[in-house]
């Protein structure tokens, strides 16, 4: 089992390098909006924070490997627990249930982040980078980053899909995010045929607005359907891509970039909206 999680490790790394490089160079070719700060004030943050939550999830699948995504699946499979361990079908079909079924998991997460004060002081800091571009993809507090796995176990052992399927969705999930939080030009027309079915970089970006009606709306991070579903869909930012204000209001300076401040931030006093 341990060698399987570790083999899931080393996939979701290369995976994640390749479509983060390929990211990074179309926002130096093709970028959106130009940046407030310099990628070397803010990069080195965003960068540091993901290594702090990578070691989190290296911490729980050390202390036992079903508390990871992957582990709790092989636990699954090998007890017969879980929906779709109850019922036969072709693997293809189970496989997108498991992707669909597990996007939809992630969405109320969002969703609940926003609107649930503990956990909305942790996932602040997300929203308190003032830019807006792929290493906002990955700036998510080390202790939100454990809990978020801890409830992706909860559904894969409810839900019962296969080691492909969580290792899959997990790509995928990195993949998409990286897209949707990257600093690229997307046609209009090809903007509008893509998040019909996913969430594209103008459809997230609103969600980083400093306007509260914004920033509680395009929860997505794979499929675009379920804010559209729920009445949490905004098509476009009040003030345009060009002249939006990204970031929380209370926090519009430099100290977003900082390491330090950036880790304490959930145990600040929080603002309001």
């Amino acid at each position: 089992m341990f060698e399987t999680v570790n083999s899931d490790g080393m996939i979701r790394v290369a995976a994640f390098a390749a479509v983060f490089a390929v990211m990074a160079l179309w926002e130096a070719l093709s970028p959106r909006r130009r940046p407030r700060l310099a990628r070397l004030s803010r990069w080195p943050t965003n960068l540091a924070i993901v290594g702090l939550g990578i070691a989190v999830v290296r911490a729980l699948g050390f202390i036992a490997t079903p508390l990871v995504a992957v582990g709790a699946a092989l636990l699954a499979a090998s007890n017969g627990w879980g929906l779709l361990n109850l019922v036969a079908l072709p693997a293809w079909l189970e496989t997108v249930i498991a992707l669909v079924v597990l996007d939809f998991a992630i969405w109320t997460q969002h969703v609940a982040s926003h609107h649930m004060p503990a956990l909305w002081r942790l996932h602040r800091m997300h929203h308190a980078d003032i830019d807006f571009d792929v290493t906002t993809a990955l700036r998510f507090h080390p202790i939100e980053i454990g809990l978020s796995m801890l409830y992706k176990v909860v559904w894969v052992l409810l839900l019962g899909p296969s080691v492909l399927a969580v290792v899959l969705f997990e790509v995928i999930l990195n993949a998409c995010a990286m897209f949707n939080h990257a600093n690229v030009t997307l046609p209009a027309r090809i903007d509008r045929v893509l998040r019909a079915l996913v969430v594209t970089p103008d459809m997230h970006r609103v969600h980083h607005s400093i306007h509260a009606n914004e920033h509680h709306a395009n929860f997505g991070f794979n499929l675009s359907i379920w804010d559209r579903l729920f009445a949490t869909y905004v098509a476009q930012p009040v003030d345009g891509h060009q002249g939006m204000r990204i970031g929380l209001p209370a926090w519009q300076g430099e100290a977003p970039a900082r390491l330090g401040w950036s880790l304490l931030l959930p145990f600040r006093r929080a603002p309001p909206g």
